[in-house]
């Protein structure tokens, strides 16, 4: 007997849909607008086309911004990616002592980002902070303030302690949806753990694998509040990543058009990458039963 599909189901999402094009196009229709017009005073704009687009990519600050921002999600995602996997398998799989663990986990993840920053920056200084007085103990020069690759380093550590439990937790979701018929067969034929993880686990973790990916890469590449509190963009421009600098564009300077034409490049290009990795990591995946 045949069954007649219903699309009727959509109409509960409706609602949802709406709220959010809301949301949405309208702020995007009103930065698009700005984007293309010099805004001298309430009533007083001019159409100036795509001068500020040109503008905006040919600023070597923020070329260098660019840079910075690339470098870091790029190593954010090389730390944790693997990291968060590695941990994942060493946790356990029964008892109350899982509870324990994912809460414990899970307890980086209710810090605000302004309050993150606010730790780290009281836990790097030397004279009352625990970890900079421990790399002082250590005869380690340790100053995120004067130093822009110490700066670099705390803002990166401080990124990997605050979401690493996001990726661990995905992850370690994604393991414990493996059918058990799965380890049985592997038993059978004396799989190592290594030929487990390659060709079981590793594969089953593909698609949960791509949400931490694009997850984790549009949340670094928008890093604003854990540096900006930890140092200011400093030492010099060294943790000054583009979110920082939109900011100082639009409400530092006022320069509304500039930053409305930069906003949509930002948006563009973090669309982009994620439609890269996406189909990179996913290519036929969706033919996978």
């Amino acid at each position: 007997m045949n069954k007649i599909q219903s699309n009727k189901g959509w109409l509960l999402v409706l609602p949802v849909f709406i709220v959010v094009a809301f949301n949405s196009i309208i702020p995007f229709m009103t930065i698009f607008n700005y984007s293309v017009q010099d805004i001298f005073g309430p009533g007083q704009r001019v159409f100036v086309g795509f001068e500020w687009f040109e503008q905006v990519l040919s600023d070597k600050d923020l070329h260098a911004a660019f840079f910075r921002q690339l470098l870091f999600s790029f190593c954010v995602l090389g730390i944790e990616i693997p990291l968060g996997i590695g941990i994942s398998l060493l946790l356990p799989t029964k008892g109350w002592s899982v509870s324990l663990c994912l809460i414990l986990l899970a307890l980086p993840l209710l810090i605000p980002w302004n309050v993150v920053g606010t730790i780290w920056q009281i836990f790097g200084r030397t004279d009352i902070g625990l970890g900079g007085a421990a790399l002082k103990a250590m005869g380690i020069h340790y100053n995120y303030a004067g130093s822009y690759i110490d700066a670099w380093l705390t803002v990166l550590v401080m990124d990997v302690w605050h979401w690493l439990p996001l990726v661990i937790l995905l992850c370690y979701a994604g393991l414990r949806a493996i059918p058990d018929a799965f380890y049985q067969a592997a038993n059978i034929d004396s799989a190592s753990n290594w030929a487990i993880f390659r060709h079981i686990q590793l594969p089953k973790l593909k698609k949960v694998l791509v949400i931490a990916i694009l997850l984790r890469f549009m949340d670094s590449f928008m890093i604003y509040s854990e540096p900006f509190v930890l140092t200011g963009g400093g030492p010099g421009s060294s943790t000054t990543f583009l979110s920082q600098s939109l900011t100082t564009m639009a409400i530092g300077q006022f320069d509304v058009g500039p930053a409305a034409a930069f906003s949509i490049i930002y948006f563009l290009f973090i669309l982009l990458i994620c439609f890269v990795f996406y189909s990179a990591f996913m290519g036929d995946g969706s033919n996978e039963s």
